[in-house]
């Protein structure tokens, strides 16, 4: 049966473009880190204040729920940072920070898709997956706003109620109780946020072909530190909270 010559140069024109999008794209992630290499404190000093705006945007938004939620209701505290943990509780902390930090990296490769490879295999397409392709960026942001708005108020909905009881029960106020908890809260959101900001400050930028470079920056960054974070938060938190809250 003989082939159609037509579509198997579309095929070909495809396969070409997917090519050079994902060369260009290991390029493009080289030369970001690269750049970066000689100047870290110029990239990173963004990337932290965005983080940290957000993180505190967080624990804003928990202290004014905590103040309305404020009363009694079942809460458990046997677990840290209550209560002195174990090798166990660190790994379920670093698990479920994990999950989230993984989340949050995966739209930063996203962004890198929809803002810089999409558009170079726009002329491969037609009709409404052109339109998708050459928009992509406008799409992404659209997404991950969306996304980061509804992951910010489910956060802020479950930690406040949580800070609401538990400050009721031990009988001190949401904002005492946050203070206690500001030194390993405010390090583990700002790790957890690092790929977003990155991520916020690079499409505003249209600088989206450096979202993979940032994806591997920011993760490197925020490992380390939700391990410390995990540590603090089951064998030293405690012992902070005793002695703020008494």
């Amino acid at each position: 049966m003989p082939l159609n010559p037509g579509a198997k140069r579309v095929d070909l024109g495809l396969v070409d473009a997917s090519a050079y999008a994902f060369v260009q794209g290991i390029r493009s992630t080289r030369e970001a880190l690269t750049a970066w290499n000689r100047h870290p404190w110029r990239v990173l000093r963004w990337w932290l204040a965005g983080s940290l705006a957000a993180a505190l945007v967080l624990l804003a938004a928990v202290w004014v729920i905590g103040q309305l939620a404020y009363g009694p209701d079942w809460v458990s505290l046997d677990v840290p940072p209550f209560v002195t943990g174990g090798p166990d509780d660190v790994l379920g902390i670093l698990e479920h920070n994990l999950l989230v930090l993984a989340l949050h990296a995966m739209a930063c490769v996203a962004g890198f898709i929809a803002g810089s490879s999409l558009p170079m295999q726009a002329d491969g397409h037609r009709g409404v997956v052109r339109a998708i392709h050459e928009h992509g960026g406008r799409i992404a942001i659209a997404f991950v706003a969306g996304a980061t708005i509804f992951s910010l108020s489910a956060q802020a909905l479950v930690l406040g109620t949580s800070v609401a009881h538990v400050s009721y029960d031990i009988h001190t106020t949401p904002g005492l109780l946050l203070v206690a908890l500001l030194p390993h809260a405010i390090p583990e959101l700002m790790a957890l946020f690092l790929p977003l900001a990155a991520w916020i400050i690079a499409s505003r930028r249209g600088e989206w072909d450096q979202l993979l470079a940032a994806t591997v920056v920011t993760v490197a960054v925020a490992l380390p530190v939700l391990i410390v974070t995990a540590l603090w938060e089951v064998y030293m938190a405690p012992h902070v909270l005793r002695a703020v809250l008494g």
